[in-house]
C-alpha cells in the first residue's frame, strides 16, 4: 500500500496556517511523527482520516484520491484522535459493540475479536465495569480497542501513549508492531522512546512544515558529531545554557553532568553518541 500526501496547505485566514505545502510518501510498516505543539501533527492525520479537508493539495491511497472517495480509505481505517471520547455508561463489551455497529463491523467472529482486542489492551478484568469508572490510562486503551475493531490496513494512531503507565506502553508498542507488516501505521507521540522504538521511518514537522523524513538511522546521522557530554560546577550551567543546546542533566556529585548540542564544542567536552532525541531536538530548534 501507499499513501501520498502531495502539497496540501491548511489555511485559516490570510497569515496562518496548520499546514503549508506539506508532502509526504508513507507505505507499510510504522512512520513516528515528532515536532512539538502547534507543528501540524493533528491537522496532517485528521485530513488523513478524512475528518478534515485541505485547502489545497491531494491525498492518494494505492491511487484513489481520499478527498474525492473518503469512502475508500474510512472502510480500511482505524482511527485513534487525541481527544478521544466515551460513554461513560457503557461497559467495554458494549462499547466496542457500539463501534462495531457503527463501522460495520459484525458476523459470528465479532465476540471473539472484540476478547481478542480487550486481552490485547489488557482490559479484561475490567470490561464488565461502566467506563466512566476507568482511569484515563484505561479510557486510551479502549481507545485503542476501538480502533483496531475492523481490522484496518491504516492505522491513525495522535498521542496514543498519553496516561499509559511503562508496562501498557510497552504492551502497545507490541501490539501494533505485530500489524505493521501490512499495515500503514501513522503514531504521533511526544514520547520520543515510544518513536524510537518501533518506528520503521520518522517524520519531523514544526510549524505546519516538514522538517526531514527518514529511516531512523538517517535522521540521527545529522546529528552525529555534534553531541557531547561535559561536568560543570553546578554555578556554570546557567552561562552554559545560554550559549549551547542543553540535551539533559544530571548530579553526579559535586557536579552536574550536562548533555549539549554544538557545531563548536567547550574544551573539555567529550563525543556522546547520538540518538533520536538529540537530533529532533537539533532539528526542531534550528528551525524556530
Amino acid at each position: 500500500m501507499e499513501l501520498s500526501i502531495q502539497n496540501i496547505s491548511k489555511r485559516y485566514n490570510k497569515e496562518k496556517y496548520g499546514l503549508k505545502d506539506y508532502s509526504l510518501t508513507i507505505k507499510n510498516g510504522i512512520l513516528g511523527l515528532l515536532g512539538p505543539n502547534g507543528a501540524g501533527k493533528s491537522t496532517m492525520m485528521k485530513m488523513v482520516a478524512t475528518i478534515s479537508r485541505p485547502t489545497q493539495g491531494t491525498i492518494t491511497l494505492d491511487g484513489h484520491d481520499i478527498l474525492q472517495e473518503p469512502d475508500y480509505i474510512r472502510k480500511m481505517l482505524g482511527y485513534l484522535p487525541q481527544d478521544f471520547g466515551v460513554y461513560a455508561n457503557l461497559n467495554a463489551y458494549e462499547f466496542l459493540e457500539y463501534i462495531a455497529a457503527m463501522k460495520g463491523v459484525g458476523g459470528p467472529n465479532l465476540k471473539h475479536r472484540i476478547e481478542a482486542l480487550l486481552e490485547g489492551v489488557n482490559l479484561i478484568e475490567a470490561a464488565k465495569l461502566p467506563i466512566g469508572t476507568y482511569s484515563g490510562g484505561m479510557k486510551q486503551r479502549i481507545g485503542i480497542a476501538q480502533a483496531l475493531l475492523n481490522d484496518p490496513k491504516v492505522l491513525i494512531f495522535d498521542e496514543p501513549t498519553v496516561g499509559l503507565d511503562p508496562e501498557e506502553r510497552m504492551r502497545f508498542r507490541n501490539l501494533i508492531s505485530d500489524l505493521a507488516q501490512n499495515c500503514i501505521i501513522i503514531l504521533s507521540s511526544h514520547i520520543v522512546s515510544d518513536i524510537e522504538t518501533i518506528a520503521d521511518e520518522v517524520a519531523i514537522m514544526q510549524s505546519g512544515t516538514l522538517i526531514t523524513k527518514g529511516t531512523q538511522t538517517d535522521v540521527v546521522k545529522q546529528v552525529e558529531g555534534k553531541v557531547f557530554e561535559i561536568l560543570l560546577d553546578s554555578a556554570a550551567l546557567p552561562d552554559f545554557k545560554a550559549k549551547y543546546l542543553v540535551v539533559n542533566t544530571s548530579r553526579q556529585q559535586a557536579k552536574t553532568l550536562v548533555r549539549y548540542i554544538s557545531g563548536n564544542p567547550a574544551n573539555g567536552s567529550a563525543v556522546a553518541a547520538a540518538s533520536l532525541e538529540d537530533a529532533y531536538l537539533y532539528l526542531t530548534h534550528n528551525k524556530n
